[in-house]
């Protein structure tokens, strides 16, 4: 009785509210037209967040016959809380698990596209750990594990001892097949851990229509939302929705729910739950917490948004618990502090030469191994850039620089910009297109097709080199995770690494990295498998003080822009060899072609300068054919690595790749003849995992090239691995392509 008396007071309060709305903000909905009402503008991307918030006055109304008129404040307020046309918000907030959605369910709804959310939810036996984004426009991607509160993982096995509650992990998708219009609702298509266990796996159809400020969400799906649970797949991806459709209806179940958003700062949401708990036997959750079925299969939340980019969401779910959901979500590659770098001023005397005044220049805005020549009216210049994410805003720095020095005899200008003394770009202009450039007599497309761009060029002009760069260095913290291992589920390494670079001449480099973590938890129950290659690292991992690198690598670059790279010593962690790559552009940056391969041997885990004498192969090879198509129109690239792998494993590993404002997101997945493993582990299975490069230009406050990269893939299997390289050629080229530089011409002039 208790529970239904909170039930009959809920609906007495939305019903309410409905009414209200009805009569102060129905017509305000962005698919009706009103002539006093213009929509909201879309969300600011500003990277600095504003908390302060001014209280809303009542909503107010006047009535003249059976006619409802709105007052001005309530039209200025509608039109404050209206979102932007076709707009998905505010109704993009985090179901339990993680994906946007309700609280059980999920909507039709996806978030903006280029934005990240995670967070971590709990509703008893339940407790979620998530993230979230949408690479792309209409897609959305998330992450999770579950974990089932009170129930051990494998109490019977003794190598499962510390591993604690039983824990799931899942990825989801989510695609929009329909734009939400006038009259008809958003269409979304979800499928929910289609591999591995899927233990919470669902396919699903669902329908949103927003008529402000409610939206009202149907759905359809099976498996964890349908009558019976999907079974196991291990490897590979099962989606009986395509595989078997007759099935996926017969054992489909509806669901739905409203959100009602009366203000950006809060929203009360309602929903259908069809999840069948008890009969969910796939659950580790089902035998102790659901032998019946939960009261209620309505669920009721209150979701609270104090800051633009937090959603606290309270809720009351299955008639007999409370639950919780903090969620908190950022538009990818906007710098937490704006960036700024002070532009260059030439302090006084001037007595200095051109060239002199240059070099300083340049050196002083982040610059080395700087060379300048004066040929006649001509001025050639090359320099290194140390500073600038992006090689078009190096470009620009210094032709601003050469504005503020107004040399008025020069006539043509030559820029190359350069790697350890491999030229890379060069950019050839005139200083009569650079006044008029920063005089706003001429537009930047105008300025651009007026200049030269080339990236062919591989021979140094052979000037005198100023600032020379003979040593690079890198000090770093270093925080690295190790998920689901038996042993526990989450052990780190921390500490710290340091790397310096000797480069005695062009393209040659001598590299030492030493590590070391004196917090370190890492260990395994796990043992070595039958072609041991990543499975046997824990030893190495387990290791406080780790000398990384210990090697010489020379770089290359040929005419018709063929790259070569090799490397030789102490290559990584584990191995320890020669490792060489070559390497073309093709159609100006679009396509990538190479080969690679190394020739390795084990180290020896406690005796840093030694190889391992005792292991089951004297010598690992690999050999590939790489190619990488270049999409700048979506920023993405798919790479496809094919050859054999460590193990002696033949095959391929695909790689997506999507570049936002500068954070690089992947994720990869193999292909490869797995019959030479005898163990039932690596037979049959496939390398994945997924990564992400993130540039600290982003929270220093100034341009910087430094990028971290996390990645997170199974770490006790041997299929498709390969050597850890310093350098990867198709990397090194990277955005340096004329496609890309193309892309990129806006950072030249700001």
């Amino acid at each position: 009785m208790f529970h239904l008396r909170i039930y009959k007071r809920f609906l007495l309060i939305l019903f309410n509210l409905l009414l209200l709305s009805l009569s102060t903000h129905l017509p305000y909905s962005p698919y009706l037209t009103h002539s006093t009402v213009s929509t909201a503008p879309p969300r600011s991307t500003h990277s600095t967040v504003s908390t302060a918030s001014t209280a809303l006055p009542h909503s107010t109304y006047s009535t003249h016959s059976t006619t409802l008129r709105l007052t001005a404040s309530t039209e200025a307020h509608a039109a404050d809380w209206a979102p932007p046309a076709k707009s998905d918000e505010p109704f993009t907030g985090p179901a339990n698990w993680g994906g946007t959605g309700l609280m059980e369910t999920p909507t039709a709804r996806i978030m903006n596209e280029n934005r990240f959310r995670f967070g971590a939810g709990q509703v008893d036996p339940y407790r979620y750990y998530y993230i979230g984004l949408s690479p792309l426009k209409r897609f959305e991607i998330s992450g999770r594990v579950t974990e089932v509160i009170g129930v051990t993982a494998s109490p019977d096995n003794p190598a499962w001892r510390g591993y604690g509650n039983t824990k799931d992990k899942a990825i989801d998708f989510k695609y929009k097949l329909i734009e939400e219009d006038k009259y008809a609702p958003a269409l979304s298509i979800g499928i929910m851990d289609p591999h591995g266990t899927r233990l919470y796996s669902s396919q699903y159809i669902v329908a949103s229509k927003q008529i402000y400020p409610f939206d009202f969400t149907l759905g359809f799906g099976n498996g964890r939302f349908g009558k019976v649970p999907l079974p196991s797949q291990d490897e590979g991806f099962k989606i009986e929705m395509f595989s078997d459709t007759k099935q996926w209806l017969k054992d489909s179940q509806f669901f739905g729910g409203i959100q009602f958003s009366p203000s950006k700062w809060f929203s009360l949401m309602v929903e259908y739950n069809p999840i069948k708990y008890e009969k969910q036997t796939r659950d580790p959750a089902q035998k102790k917490y659901f032998q019946n079925p939960p009261p209620s299969q309505l669920n009721y939340g209150l979701r609270l948004k104090p800051f633009e980019w937090t959603d606290i969401d309270v809720t009351y779910q299955r008639g007999n618990q409370f639950g919780m959901n903090l969620s908190m979500a950022f538009d990818i590659g906007n710098p937490l502090i704006p960036i700024f770098d002070k532009p260059y001023v030439e302090k006084p005397p001037k007595k200095k030469s051109l060239n002199e005044r240059i070099v300083e220049a340049l050196h002083e805005s982040g610059f080395s191994n700087i060379g300048v020549r004066l040929n006649n009216n001509e001025l050639w210049i090359e320099a290194q850039n140390d500073k600038y994410f992006y090689t078009t805003r190096a470009f620009g720095i210094i032709i601003k620089i050469l504005y503020d020095l107004k040399p008025v005899y020069i006539e043509k200008v030559n820029i190359t910009l350069h790697d350890n003394g491999i030229p890379i770009v060069r950019l050839s202009t005139t200083f009569l297109d650079i006044h008029e450039l920063y005089n706003e007599k001429m537009t930047l497309g105008e300025f651009l097709r007026l200049s030269d761009i080339r990236t062919d060029s591989n021979k140094s002009q052979g000037m005198e080199i100023h600032h020379k760069k003979l040593f690079k260095y890198a000090l770093k913290p270093e925080f690295k995770t190790f998920l689901n291992d038996p042993s526990g589920f989450f052990k780190y390494r921390a500490g710290v690494s340091g790397w310096t670079s000797f480069n005695p001449w062009p393209g040659g480099s001598f590299i030492l990295e030493l590590e070391t973590y004196p917090l370190n938890t890492v260990s395994t129950s796990n043992t070595p498998l039958s072609r041991p290659v990543r499975s046997d690292i824990v030893p190495y991992l387990k290791q406080d003080v780790v000398l990384g690198q210990l090697m010489y690598q020379q770089i290359m670059k040929f005419d018709r822009e063929y790259y070569g790279k090799l490397a030789g010593g102490i290559l990584e962690t584990e191995y320890a060899g020669i490792d060489g790559e070559v390497a073309k552009p093709f159609l100006n940056g679009r396509l990538f072609v190479g080969l690679s391969g190394s020739v390795v041997k084990k180290r020896s885990v406690d005796e840093p300068f030694q190889l391992k004498k005792d292991d089951w192969k004297e010598y690992y090879n690999t050999c590939f054919l790489n190619t990488r198509l270049n999409i700048p129109e979506l920023e993405t690239s798919i790479e496809v690595k094919t050859g054999q792998f460590l193990a002696g494993d033949k095959g391929a590993r695909l790689t997506f790749t999507k570049f936002i404002k500068g954070v690089t997101l992947y994720a990869w997945y193999s292909f490869t003849d797995t019959s030479i493993f005898t163990d039932s582990s690596n037979r049959g299975y496939s390398d994945k995992g997924i990564g992400v490069r993130i540039p600290m230009r982003l929270f220093e406050g100034t341009d910087t090239k430094t990028a971290y990269n996390y990645s997170v893939s199974p770490w006790t299997r041997d299929v498709a691995q390969d050597i850890d390289h310093f350098t990867n050629l198709f990397d090194y080229l990277g955005r340096d392509t004329k496609i890309y530089l193309d892309k990129d011409r806006n950072h030249l002039y700001k």
